[in-house]
């Protein structure tokens, strides 16, 4: 394979071709000595114990300091934790007794206000038969003194009547026979042909 080399000297410039093939055994073991020599993936001696000097170290401060504080500080937040769990159990116990006391209070005030509700409800129903009680006797009283009137209402028209139908009848016995008849047998034949007229209609009724 031919290779390209330039030259320069001063502002002048040399272009020469070689044949990059033909390597010396030297040269190649010289190019590929160093390749041999450096491992990028291998450590060393020195940077192993470094690292595990470091390591140690490392260990030995977090065992003495960081541990110490990193345990102290999980227990804070453990006990804090466990604060908190008990603070709100407490709440929570609490909160159920108070929703337990007003519910009985709830409940009181409920049974009272029915009972209250009853008692109102029986003294009212007493009142209305109390004054039904009243009315049905006042209109009983009124209507016993409207019997009572009616009645002497009758016995008065009755007289009257009575009375006249005795005169007429007087005047039409009169007038049939000549002679006038006597006032109480008028009297006594018309009050029995209107109490039999009464009875009459009494029984039709």
């Amino acid at each position: 394979m031919l290779t390209a080399v330039v030259t320069f000297s001063g502002s002048t410039f040399e272009v020469s071709l070689v044949d990059s093939t033909f390597v010396t055994a030297e040269e190649g073991t010289e190019a590929a000595g160093p390749e041999n020599d450096l491992n990028p993936i291998f450590p060393e001696v020195k940077e192993v114990a470094w690292g595990f000097g470091a390591f140690v170290v490392l260990a030995l401060v977090m065992r003495l300091f960081l541990y110490s504080k990193v345990r102290d500080g999980m227990t804070a937040r453990y006990d804090r934790i466990e604060g908190d769990r008990v603070a709100a159990v407490a709440s929570t116990t609490s909160a159920r007794a108070d929703v337990a006391e007003y519910e009985a209070q709830v409940a009181s005030v409920r049974a009272d206000a029915q009972t209250r509700v009853e008692a109102a409800r029986a003294t009212l129903e007493t009142e209305r038969t109390e004054q039904v009680t009243a009315v049905n006797a006042r209109i009983a009283d009124k209507r016993g003194a409207a019997a009572a009137e009616v009645d002497a209402a009758k016995q008065a028209a009755r007289g009257q009547v009575e009375s006249a139908v005795v005169d007429v009848s007087a005047r039409l016995g009169e007038l049939a026979t000549g002679r006038r008849p006597s006032d109480d047998v008028v009297s006594r034949a018309v009050g029995d042909a209107m109490s039999r007229d009464a009875l009459d209609h009494g029984v039709s009724a």
